[in-house]
């Protein structure tokens, strides 16, 4: 988004008792910083996973006195809801406004615009986790013998006429 010009990027993000919501946040504010792009409390908003939770809240960040250029949803129910509730507002997604989704679905390529989003690479993904998961069955002895292992994995840009 940025490298097409966006400044005022919103996030519709889940709860942040969830902690892929909190995930979300804290790369959304890493990826705005990395980038010279203050960030703006009143692009974030939060909803429900889900088609009503996505359409509550994008009106809060396009009443903001200076309203985004582009939307990222935490999903693609969030999307169909947030989308819904552009249309609404007469704002036509892929056009007055770019719209991305955090996980690419195969729905995403039915929605009108088509969502772009970002997939997971799911082979070197499942590698690792088995690779993991084989590597800590001898070792493993109870709770003293469970670690927590944060890594991150590759996406690939699954561009479509959302953005």
């Amino acid at each position: 988004l940025v490298a097409r010009g966006h400044r005022r990027i919103a996030a519709i993000r889940p709860s942040l008792n969830l902690n892929f919501g909190y995930l979300f946040l804290a790369g959304y504010r890493k990826a705005l910083r990395r980038h010279g792009i203050e960030v703006d409390p009143g692009l974030i908003a939060k909803g429900f996973i889900n088609e009503a939770g996505g359409d509550a809240v994008t009106p809060q960040v396009m009443r903001s006195k200076d309203p985004p250029t582009a939307i990222i949803f935490n999903n693609d129910a969030m999307a169909l809801g947030g989308c819904k509730a552009l249309a609404e507002m007469g704002i036509k997604p892929g056009h007055d406004i770019a719209v991305i989704v955090i996980v690419d679905t195969p729905l995403c390529r039915y929605f009108s615009p088509a969502l772009t989003g970002f997939r997971p690479r799911l082979e070197p993904m499942g590698r690792r986790l088995a690779e993991m998961l084989l590597a800590s069955i001898p070792a493993f002895a109870g709770p003293e013998g469970a670690r927590i292992i944060r890594e991150v994995w590759p996406l690939e840009l699954i561009a479509r006429d959302s953005d």
